[in-house]
C-alpha cells in the first residue's frame, strides 16, 4: 500500500483511539475515494472486530481499504467497457428475487410441516427395499481393545471378560482398565471400522480379512506392553451393512425423500389452487412449421 496512506491510516486509528471528546464528526473522515464513491471512518469501523490490538488494528484497515479500492475500480472498469445491454441487470435481478421468494417460502413451509421423525418400522422397510445400496467399503467389527503395560497385563483373566460379554463381565472390565489400562474402547454395542481400531496394534496386520475370519481374541506384545483385540461380530467389506451401522444414513435418505415428496405437493397444491380460483389462464397457440 503507498506508504502516505499507511501513515494516513494509523494517524486516523490514533485520533480514534485517543480523541473521544473532539468536536468534530470523525465518522465523515475519508479514507479512500474512487470516482465519485467514497469509503468513510465510519465504513471502515463498522468491518473491524473490536478487542484489536493496534498492529492487527492497521493490518486489517489496510487490507479492507486496498479491497475496497480494488474493487471500486474494477466496477468503474466494468462500467466504462460493457455496453447498456450488458450492464442492464433487470431481468436477472427479477429472476434471482422471484428464486429467493419462492425458495424462501418452501423452506418455511418445510420448517413448518414437514415430519422429520422417523421410526424403526420406516427404516427397516427403507432398508429391506434397498439393501444392495448398503454394501459396506470397509471391514466393520464390534469389538474391545486394551492396551495394558505388560507387567500387570494378566491375560487370561481380560480374555474371560472379553468372551463373557455381560453386563457384568462389561462391568468388571472397565474396573479393571481404569485401573492398569494405559487406553481401551468397548464397542459391544456399536459397528466401527477394523482399521480404527487395528491402527493401535504395534504391528501392522497383513490380512485383516483373514484375522477375522479365523480369530475372536488377537493378542500382541512388546517390550513394554500386551494388547488385546476381543472381537465379537464383524462384516467384511463387500458385504450388505447391518441395518444399525446405517441408520443414520437411511434416516437422511427418508426425510431426504420426503422433502422431495413436499416440495412437489406445494408446487401441485398452488397449480391447482390456481385452477380453482380462476388465478391464471392459458392461451392456445400453434407454432408455425419454421419456429
Amino acid at each position: 500500500m503507498d506508504k502516505n496512506l499507511k501513515v494516513y491510516i494509523m494517524v486516523i486509528t490514533l485520533l480514534v483511539a485517543a480523541s473521544c471528546n473532539i468536536g468534530f464528526d470523525r465518522d465523515k473522515i475519508p479514507l479512500a475515494k474512487v470516482g465519485d464513491k467514497t469509503l468513510y471512518l465510519d465504513d471502515l469501523r463498522s468491518v473491524l472486530p473490536s478487542g484489536l490490538s493496534y498492529d492487527d488494528s492497521i493490518m486489517m484497515a489496510e487490507d479492507y481499504i486496498k479491497k475496497w479500492v480494488m474493487n471500486e475500480l474494477l466496477v468503474k472498469k466494468a462500467e466504462e467497457n460493457l455496453s447498456p445491454s450488458q450492464k442492464d441487470m433487470a431481468k436477472e435481478l427479477m429472476e434471482y428475487r422471484n428464486s429467493m421468494l419462492t425458495y424462501r417460502y418452501k423452506m418455511e413451509l418445510m420448517f413448518q410441516k414437514l415430519d422429520t421423525l422417523v421410526d424403526e418400522r420406516e427404516m427397516k422397510s427403507y432398508y429391506d427395499q434397498n439393501k444392495d445400496n448398503f454394501i459396506l467399503g470397509r471391514d466393520i467389527v464390534k469389538a474391545i481393545f486394551i492396551k495394558i503395560p505388560a507387567e500387570v497385563s494378566r491375560p487370561e483373566q481380560v480374555k474371560v471378560f472379553c468372551e463373557q460379554v455381560s453386563d457384568d463381565s462389561i462391568r468388571e472390565l472397565q474396573e479393571f482398565c481404569l485401573k492398569f489400562a494405559i487406553t481401551y474402547d468397548i464397542f459391544i454395542d456399536n459397528w466401527v471400522e477394523f482399521e480404527r481400531i487395528a491402527q493401535n496394534l504395534p504391528e501392522q496386520l497383513s490380512d485383516p480379512e483373514k484375522a477375522l475370519r479365523r480369530n475372536n481374541i488377537l493378542e500382541f506384545r512388546d517390550s513394554e506392553f500386551y494388547y488385546v483385540l476381543c472381537v465379537n461380530d464383524y462384516r467384511l467389506a463387500g458385504n450388505i451393512a447391518p441395518i444399525e451401522y446405517v441408520e443414520g444414513n437411511i434416516r437422511n435418505l427418508v426425510i431426504n425423500r420426503r422433502r422431495i415428496d413436499f416440495l412437489k405437493k406445494i408446487e401441485d397444491d398452488v397449480y391447482l389452487e390456481g385452477i380453482r380460483n380462476n388465478k391464471f389462464k392459458l392461451y392456445s397457440y400453434e407454432p408455425e412449421a419454421n419456429d
